[in-house]
């Protein structure tokens, strides 16, 4: 199983942050109330870190109508051991 970061951003208006509040809360996802949003600092997004087997299963926890506008990161922690083996892991 893989940790992931859902970030679900919406447009920087009371509007957008009331209604993706309200399809969070319509649709029943947890993502609602295990979120941190940052909002009431003017950064209109909000963040989940899940276990997943894959990323294709991290997007069913958005909802459908917000899936567009997900970014889904692979997250990693390495040993102090190991860092020089990071940078195995860098595709530039």
């Amino acid at each position: 199983m893989s940790k992931y970061l859902i970030e679900v951003s919406h447009e920087n208006t009371k509007q957008a942050c009331d209604e993706a509040v309200r399809i969070f809360k319509m649709t029943g996802s947890h993502f609602l109330t295990n979120a941190d949003w940052g909002c009431s600092d003017d950064v209109h997004k909000a963040w989940i870190t899940v276990d997943l087997d894959n990323k294709e299963d991290v997007l069913f926890i958005v909802p459908p109508s917000l899936r567009q506008k997900a970014q889904v990161i692979t997250l990693h922690k390495y040993a102090f051991e190991s860092v020089k083996e990071s940078v195995k892991d860098h595709k530039v």
